[in-house]
């Protein structure tokens, strides 16, 4: 949806409009092609996707990933006034806040069903007891 968004704000724009915005250094690189990024022009990277295989670090990078992506929601909003890109803007915003709660309720299903001893003894989807017969032990 950003993508589309950022397409739709930046086709037929003039030189002089690209120029005007502060838009050409992006547009010597990418025209008006979208090239995810962040604000500060760090590209994307999948780098910044973090997985350890452990459940309960896993799901608690994926609740800060979705407050951090409400946090620029809520920026974006802050500085865009235009309803046509504020509205999905704000519909972004609503689905990270239920992906931030639907998060949390898998970490607390995750919390339950292990042993409250080991809580933090160790990775329970790595050190889980292979059953496979092939496997030597």
């Amino acid at each position: 949806m950003i993508s589309t968004m950022v397409h739709q704000l930046t086709i037929g724009l003039t030189p002089e409009e690209i120029e005007k915005s502060g838009f050409a250094p992006y547009y010597v690189d990418h025209t008006t092609g979208v090239w995810p990024q962040a604000a500060s022009g760090f590209p994307f990277t999948a780098a910044q996707f973090q997985s350890t295989g452990d459940p309960i670090t896993d799901l608690t990078e994926d609740l800060a990933a979705e407050m951090k992506a409400r946090t620029t929601y809520d920026n974006l909003l802050r500085l865009i006034k235009d309803p046509e890109v504020a509205d999905p803007l704000r519909f972004l915003r609503a689905r990270e806040i239920v992906h931030f709660q639907r998060f949390g309720e898998a970490l607390r299903s995750v919390q339950e069903d292990l042993d409250a001893k080991n809580f933090f003894a160790f990775n329970p989807s790595f050190d889980a007891p292979v059953s496979c017969p092939s496997c030597k032990e």
